[in-house]
């Protein structure tokens, strides 16, 4: 039976066939639209670009562009123009937007069908639509020095260097993309801890979970005296690792690389296995319940949000803002706090992975855009410190305020609502969710923009993050013979975490290692290391690392 993953990769070898046909079936549909590819837009009479000014502020036209953007999630909400932050922008660059949304069988019909939409959404940077934008997308760099040039003032030009294809010109840009400036400023928040809630932490007197042997006595410390709780949770496993697999070595160090850059399998890592080795003691001592691996997310969420955990190697803690909230308001005094928790045996320091320079959603001007000269204004007005303001905390004065202390605070109506009426809140503001090009930097500009239960664990987490830019985007391209063995070692990975977890004894722990090692060797890993060190050393070549 096919796995997911495998599945995934099939639809690849589709979106790639559909895209080779692309160029045969556009002149169909710019005759069934009335738009032709490339569209030219006369700026006389309108405005005449200038790099200190966005063209939206000098953009006359008075008649009202309509676009079509599609987002690649069904989840997405299509309103617009209802709330506050779309309205602005509804104002401010005289824009309509109709949103449509779908997965990657409506997005694959754009391509084999005659509609196409003037701007594009997507999920996945490796994808083969992202691979061969050139042949459906306009490259941002002409667009902005035709029509909008403040662009480049307001775009991360590393950012623009990352998504840069072999011609070198860049069609789509990310939210959520953190640089090494953005790492260097400390700007951006940690996502990861090892918390404990506090009344557990002060009943058995504080101790150190360093070691492996200190880890294991404070959890059998913790059942004794908490026979109720679970000693100690993770996130949800699924067909991933939870917060087992690389969220735990960044934890512990690992490295990510060997010393002259190139591919460092971290799975295999002495200080890493030891620390499964304890996991499997802990789990052998009934200190790690069999539930655990089973839980989906939103079982494991509800464990948080009642605090049946007393520990939890917990990634994400934005995610889980809500449920630990929930849980400190209705439970004084025996909130979650993060601790140093387990750490090195061979001395290196945490590093914490966040958000990385590929970032989360991409966004792409098609070449059947019918006004491509507004299109790139909406990306320089979200991208800029006006939009993204907009986007996180509505507008000065009416929503926000700057108070004594140079922060931005909500107004205490805008707030009330916030806190007591969610859904409302999210109907009439949307803060926080219309984020294209959003960024964590602007979360750092407000006590408002995270809830109270995770301050402490981000406050914890200062200093120790590192970015893991040289591993990105490093997989074999999908179809290929490397891809389906790394899909294959992949979910041969996943089931031997829990089964080392697991294991009955140090002789089935040590035999279920050494059998991942022969499935390496079965499976062409050497062959998909080559590619990795290819790929990251692109990836230095790119950030002039």
């Amino acid at each position: 039976m096919a796995t997911a993953r495998e599945k995934k990769t099939n639809k690849g070898f589709v979106v790639l066939s559909l895209l080779m046909v692309v160029a045969l079936i556009v002149s169909a549909c710019g005759k069934d639209k009335g738009r032709t590819e490339n569209v030219e837009i006369s700026l006389e009479d309108r405005y005449t670009p200038d790099a200190s000014t966005p063209a939206w502020k000098l953009d006359a036209k008075e008649e009202t562009t309509s676009l079509t953007w599609y987002v690649n999630a069904d989840w997405w909400n299509t309103d617009y123009g209802n709330d506050v932050v779309t309205k602005k922008i509804k104002e401010d660059l005289n824009l309509d937007i109709t949103f449509i949304t779908g997965d990657d069988t409506k997005l694959n019909t754009f391509f084999a069908g005659d509609e196409m939409p003037d701007l594009i959404t997507v999920f996945d940077s490796n994808s083969s639509i992202v691979q061969k934008a050139d042949t459906w997308a306009l490259p941002l760099n002409d667009l902005a020095e035709k029509y909008d040039p403040h662009f480049f003032e307001v775009a991360a030009q590393d950012t623009l260097n990352w998504f840069q294809l072999e011609d070198g010109k860049t069609y789509g840009y990310p939210n959520y993309s953190n640089t090494q400036e953005d790492y260097e400023k400390g700007t951006i928040p940690a996502k990861t801890a090892f918390i404990i809630r506090k009344d557990v932490y002060d009943a058995i007197g504080q101790p150190d979970f360093g070691t492996p042997e200190q880890f294991v006595a404070a959890l059998q410390d913790i059942k004794s005296k908490f026979p109720d709780l679970l000693p100690f949770g993770f996130n949800a496993i699924g067909t991933g690792t939870g917060s087992l697999g690389d969220v735990f070595q960044d934890f512990i160090g690992v490295p990510l690389t060997n010393e002259d850059g190139t591919f460092y399998n971290r799975n295999l890592d002495e200080d890493y296995v030891t620390w499964l080795a304890t996991l499997n003691e802990a789990y052998r001592g009934g200190l790690i319940s069999d539930d655990s691996f089973a839980d989906d997310g939103t079982a494991f969420e509800e464990k948080v949000k009642s605090g049946r955990y007393a520990t939890i190697m917990l990634d994400g803690t934005p995610q889980q803002g809500g449920n630990l909230q929930m849980f400190a308001t209705s439970n004084p005094g025996k909130e979650y706090i993060a601790i140093d928790g387990p750490q090195s045996t061979v001395g290196n320091a945490p590093k914490l992975n966040q958000s990385g320079i590929t970032g989360w959603m991409i966004s792409f001007i098609t070449k059947y855009n019918a006004e491509p000269a507004k299109s790139i204004q909406l990306f320089t007005y979200l991208l800029s410190e006006e939009g993204q303001m907009l986007m996180n905390y509505g507008i000065e004065g009416e929503t926000y305020q700057i108070n004594a202390e140079g922060k931005v605070e909500l107004m205490p109506e805008v707030k009330d609502m916030q806190i007591n009426n969610a859904d409302q809140f999210k109907r009439e503001y949307r803060f926080g969710e219309f984020m294209f090009f959003g960024h964590d930097r602007h979360k750092t500009l407000s006590d408002d923009a995270f809830p109270d239960s995770i301050k402490q664990m981000q406050e914890w987490g200062k200093g120790k993050l590192v970015p893991h830019f040289i591993l990105e985007n490093r997989n074999p391209e999908q179809g290929t013979p490397e891809a389906r063995s790394l899909s294959a070692i992949d979910t041969q990975w996943n089931t031997t975490l829990v089964s080392l977890v697991r294991s009955k004894d140090d002789a089935t722990f040590n035999s279920t290692l050494e059998q991942y090692k022969a499935f390496l060797n079965d499976n062409n890993f050497d062959a998909i290391i080559e590619i990795y060190n290819e790929k990251m050393a692109r990836n230095k070549e790119k950030l002039g690392l």
